[in-house]
Formats: C-alpha cells, sequence, structure tokens
C-alpha cells in the first residue's frame, strides 16, 4: 500500500510544471502587458494557478528575482517589477556604450554563415512585426542584438548583452508605446546590410541611433496597477 502511496506521488509531481516553465510563462504575461508593474505575485494564488507546490513557486521566482524581472521584498512577498525612469536611463545608458563597438567587431568578424544567420532571424522578425505577435516580436528583436554578441565572440561582453537585453525587454513589455515592438525591424534591417557590405563604422552608427530610437519611444511611469487575478490569467 505504501509503495503504490509512494508511486502516485512521484506520478503527481512529474506532471507538475517546471520551474523554467512558470518563470517562461509569468515572463510572458508580463511583457504582454497582462501583470502590470508592481502586481503581487501570491504564492498561494500562483500555486492555484499552476497546480503545483509552494516549493516549485518559490524557486520560480527566486529564477524571476535574479534576472530582476521580480522583486522579492523581506515580509511582503514578491512583486513584478517596476524599473523606474533612471533605471530605465541606466540600462539605454550601458547598452550605448557596449553595443555599438560590439556591432563595429562583429561586422568586422562575421562569416558568411553568420550573415546567413542574420537573414534568417530577420525573416522571422518580419512575420512577427507583420502578424502583430508583439511577445514574439519582443523577444525575436532582443535575440537579435544578443545574436550580433555572439558573432563578436567575446564572452564577457555577451553575458553582459544577454542580461541588459532582459531587462530592455521588461521595460520595453511594460512601458513600450502602443503597437507591437518599440524595436523597429527596419533599423535591424540596416545594420545588417551594413554587415554585409562589412561597414564596421556604419553599423556602430547604426545600433547607437537605434538603441537611442528604443529609449525615446519609452513611456515611463512608475504607478502601479490595481489588483491581478492570477488565477484567471495562468489556468488553462
Amino acid at each position: 500500500m505504501d509503495t503504490l502511496g509512494n508511486t502516485a506521488e512521484q506520478d503527481a509531481r512529474d506532471d507538475e510544471l517546471g520551474e523554467e516553465e512558470i518563470v517562461e510563462r509569468i515572463f510572458e504575461a508580463i511583457i504582454d502587458q497582462r501583470l502590470p508593474p508592481g502586481t503581487k505575485l501570491s504564492e498561494a494564488a500562483l500555486c492555484e494557478a499552476f497546480s503545483v507546490g509552494r516549493m516549485r513557486i518559490r524557486q520560480s521566482l527566486l529564477l524571476l528575482a535574479s534576472r530582476e524581472v521580480v522583486e522579492l521584498l523581506p515580509n511582503r512577498g514578491a512583486f513584478v517589477a517596476s524599473p523606474s525612469a533612471e533605471q530605465a536611463r541606466e540600462v539605454f545608458e550601458a547598452r550605448l556604450m557596449i553595443e555599438p563597438n560590439v556591432s563595429r567587431l562583429a561586422a568586422e568578424r562575421a562569416t558568411d554563415e553568420d550573415l546567413n544567420r542574420l537573414e534568417r532571424h530577420l525573416k522571422l522578425e518580419h512575420e512577427a512585426h507583420h502578424g502583430n505577435k508583439r511577445r514574439d516580436a519582443i523577444r525575436l528583436s532582443g535575440q537579435f542584438h544578443v545574436l550580433l554578441a555572439e558573432i563578436a565572440e567575446n564572452a564577457v561582453t555577451l553575458r553582459m548583452v544577454k542580461e541588459l537585453v532582459t531587462r530592455t525587454s521588461l521595460i520595453i513589455g511594460i512601458f513600450g508605446s502602443p503597437g507591437v515592438s518599440n524595436c523597429r525591424d527596419e533599423d535591424h534591417d540596416e545594420i545588417y546590410e551594413a554587415f554585409r557590405t562589412r561597414d564596421c563604422e556604419a553599423a556602430a552608427r547604426l545600433m547607437s541611433a537605434h538603441l537611442s530610437r528604443i529609449q525615446e519611444n519609452l513611456e515611463l511611469s512608475g504607478a502601479a496597477e490595481g489588483a491581478s487575478d492570477l488565477v484567471a490569467i495562468f489556468r488553462k
């Protein structure tokens, strides 16, 4: 009898969502603006929404906090991050210091296969933009920047770009002006063209202008919205 009970408990655990899937679904809800900044992420409500135990929810919230998507406040719980105007400015300031030089280096080092990868990626971006798929557009736009850092072949800057892109995706998802994405795919087309012609200085200049445009289109506000029904948002 004990063996059957243990087996049933193991099967139930195996059927539970993993932390990464929970993290991805919460992140998607934030990017889709279904979870406004400042929303309290109740452990009890998330347990009910995802049909998992409290420990799995806590691990998921810790992962989100490590990516600065969620803020964990002592004795208060977890909340969707609310980047301030100053924090957003600092993120873009860092990107403007790093990514034009990454683009310059990547344009110099790009192989023919790298150019083919960029072209394939841009096709996916165009499809997302023209199909009004906001979440996919934001995700693919961020991946374009990460792809350039990979082509530059510098592990240190790659890690930095990945972190900055994650934080920017959150900022754009919450505070972006109406429309699919603040990251215009035609800007990426122009950067790709500079890569194709091996114009390193143009690649750097275009990246700088591109990041500045994204920042200018943000409508930052620190005001939190009302409470959200987490169970209704996540339960399929």
